[in-house]
């Protein structure tokens, strides 16, 4: 993969920057007295001024991996969803320490951010769980992807959206770090053609440039990414698209678990299904291909969503 686009290379540089904490003296910043570590972090401009959920999510996953003890990689997360993030706030990342085993460590981090008034004072936006493992040899099987075609022959994001005059379209075509191609047809701006009958939605994923970071980051930046499309598999479902008016969605909790790492920087094909919607929620269940097509992850997310009634 070559960096071609300078613009390309810069926002792709912008999002390992967004997702390189600064550390905090924990001593003087932990609300809790079993806080091991403190970080803080900025927040990328996103459409609608809200913080994007990924990016909490990649950072706090920068935040824990950064106290797990050396040689040992994150397998697994849980994230709530507790409140929407102000960008016009750094948010602050506090870490402890649950476990540290003979092979296994598990934390937890609470992202934190000042109360909109006085009186609520600090409020949590989101709360994560994640165990680390050190590497070692065990029994192995794996699904394998199903067919896609390659992703150099499918259209940006750009082109799919070309022309179109909306703050939200011109974010996904130009300031996303993220370079995501649909296999299955884009609903960006109407629903999907085939009526929702399609079982499964496939999208690659990979950083828009190359990008020179650590290992940690290149699994922060998969959980970022992770975030963008797994509504769309309910939409899909339900004959609407993002463009649907009165539409409202927000994520409740998200999970991932490695089961190898990659860069995120390489295509990554992501094959995203919703076994079920009800009572205002719905539930996505994702998995994530290397470009050989062994598999690499697997993800869930619920999401709340409410679409205006029909008829």
């Amino acid at each position: 993969m070559t960096a071609s686009n300078p613009d390309h290379a810069r926002i792709a540089a912008g999002l390992v920057d967004l997702l390189d904490l600064r550390p905090v003296d924990a001593a003087g910043a932990a609300s809790s007295p079993t806080a091991i570590a403190v970080y803080e972090g900025d927040s990328s401009p996103q459409p609608g001024g809200h913080v994007f959920g990924g990016q909490v999510m990649g950072q706090a996953v920068t935040a824990v991996g950064r106290t797990a003890p050396e040689g040992r990689r994150i397998h697994s997360m849980y994230s709530y969803f507790l409140a929407p993030g102000d960008p016009a706030h750094p948010i602050r990342f506090e870490v402890d320490a649950l476990r540290d085993g003979g092979s296994f460590s598990v934390r937890r981090v609470l992202a934190t951010q000042p109360g909109r008034t006085e009186e609520e004072g600090e409020r949590t936006i989101l709360a994560m769980t994640a165990s680390f493992q050190e590497e070692q040899e065990g029994l192995e099987h794996a699904e394998h992807a199903p067919e896609a075609p390659d992703p150099e022959g499918l259209p940006t994001t750009a082109e799919v959206l070309a022309g179109i005059e909306h703050p939200v379209a011109e974010y996904w075509s130009r300031q996303r770090p993220i370079d995501i191609r649909h296999v299955t047809d884009p609903i960006y701006l109407r629903p999907d053609a085939n009526g929702g009958t399609i079982d499964a939605q496939m999208v690659w994923m990979r950083t828009l440039a190359p990008v020179d970071a650590d290992p940690l980051l290149h699994d922060a930046i998969l959980a970022f990414a992770s975030d963008y499309t797994p509504f769309e598999p309910i939409l899909r479902k339900q004959g609407l698209s993002w463009m649907t008016p009165g539409l409202k969605m927000a994520t409740i909790d998200h999970a991932i678990w490695w089961h190898r790492h990659v860069r995120a920087d390489e295509w990554l094909l992501y094959v995203q299904r919703s076994p079920s919607a009800s009572g205002g929620r719905g539930l996505t269940h994702g998995q994530i291909f290397d470009r050989s097509g062994e598999l690499v992850a697997t993800v869930t997310q619920e999401g709340m969503i409410r679409a205006p009634r029909r008829g």
